[in-house]
């Protein structure tokens, strides 16, 4: 297939093109490469893209409606995995401009392209910050989510309503994915696991928020990325027994669907960084601090749906992952 993958330069987005190129698809990347984190590591995630003949990248903002509508004319994408977001709970509180520009300002172009250009399924990043306030355990996507406590968490459950939109007045295949705390090698320097094992092997103290009972349900990345392409795959039609009476938030009539991508294990962010001490061979010097303003103090995905219609769900321990994110950084930073 021809793949149009947004935020190709990512963490996910460079993940989900290598494993689409693998498999013999032909990948349009789209990136702006702006310097929310190190370009640098952007740019080395293009450059081992570029090393494949089916890959092609277009260095545009999602914000700029022309140059999106003129991409999606001139490759004319069968499918599109859309993964370009404005990331991060607490730079939401400092910057929210950026989340409305590219989240769904983006969104919307993101949405307009795919409609004209008769796109075939429309597959797009959530996240697990959507279900907010709520504290039933495990969170499912059947659940109501209207009580986000972040702007990033509320540009995403926008991004849900603006998809249901578009699949019932275009009939566009769309499927939401709530993506539980990714990590892995290649990862993003603003989370936690880069955060941490950096300042560890620097010999600086940690952060350790909410006196490090905070739980995770922490996924690695090929969990993560082994879920977007089946689901890419599994198109979502209409389910003639939704009820308007008991409006179920998962699906609808219209080819619309959510999941959960999570671990199904929440673990405690001590455990984390008793896990990645031992992966370095290094002790942390734990600062211990009050919850931040945005965060959720736990998560956990209900991951059936996901488990049923496409037969797969994230199951890699953190002793594991963590394991070969240590292994990349090393290699990657020389230390």
């Amino acid at each position: 297939m021809r793949v149009l993958v947004t935020g190709s330069a990512g963490f996910i987005g460079y993940h989900a093109s290598q494993a689409l190129l693998a498999r013999g698809d032909e990948v349009i990347g789209l990136d702006v490469v702006n310097d929310y984190y190190d370009v640098r590591l952007k740019e080395a995630r293009l450059a081992r893209l570029a090393e494949h003949s089916r890959y092609h990248h277009v260095r545009i903002d999602l914000a700029d409606a022309p140059a999106l509508a003129r991409a999606f004319a001139d490759h004319q994408p069968q499918r599109v995995v859309h993964l370009a977001a404005q990331a991060g709970v607490r730079y939401s509180l400092t910057n929210p401009g950026a989340y409305v520009q590219s989240n769904l300002v983006g969104f919307g172009h993101v949405l307009e392209g795919c409609r004209h250009a008769d796109v075939e399924h429309l597959v797009y990043a959530s996240s697990s910050s959507v279900y907010g306030a709520n504290t039933r355990m495990p969170f499912s996507v059947h659940d109501n989510v209207d009580h986000p406590v972040s702007l990033y968490a509320a540009s995403k459950k926008a991004n849900e309503l603006m998809a249901h939109t578009y699949s019932h007045l275009f009939a566009l295949p769309t499927t939401g994915l709530r993506f539980f705390t990714v990590y892995g090698p290649w990862g993003r320097p603003d989370m936690a696991m880069f955060i941490f094992t950096k300042a560890i092997l620097a010999g600086q103290p940690i952060q350790v928020f909410n006196h490090g009972r905070m739980q995770r349900d922490f996924t690695y990345i090929d969990d993560v990325i082994e879920g977007v392409t089946r689901v890419l795959d599994t198109i979502p039609p209409g389910d003639p027994d939704w009820d308007g009476d008991a409006p179920d938030p998962g699906s609808s009539r219209a080819p619309y669907r959510l999941y959960n991508i999570g671990n199904n294990r929440p673990e405690e962010l001590l455990r984390l960084i008793e896990v990645l001490e031992q992966a370095l061979g290094v002790e942390a010097v734990k600062q211990l601090t009050d919850i931040q303003p945005g965060d959720v103090p736990a998560t956990y995905a209900d991951v059936d749906d996901l488990a049923r219609d496409v037969g797969f769900a994230p199951s890699t321990p953190i002793e594991t992952g963590v394991a070969r994110f240590v292994e990349w950084y090393r290699s990657y930073y020389r230390v």
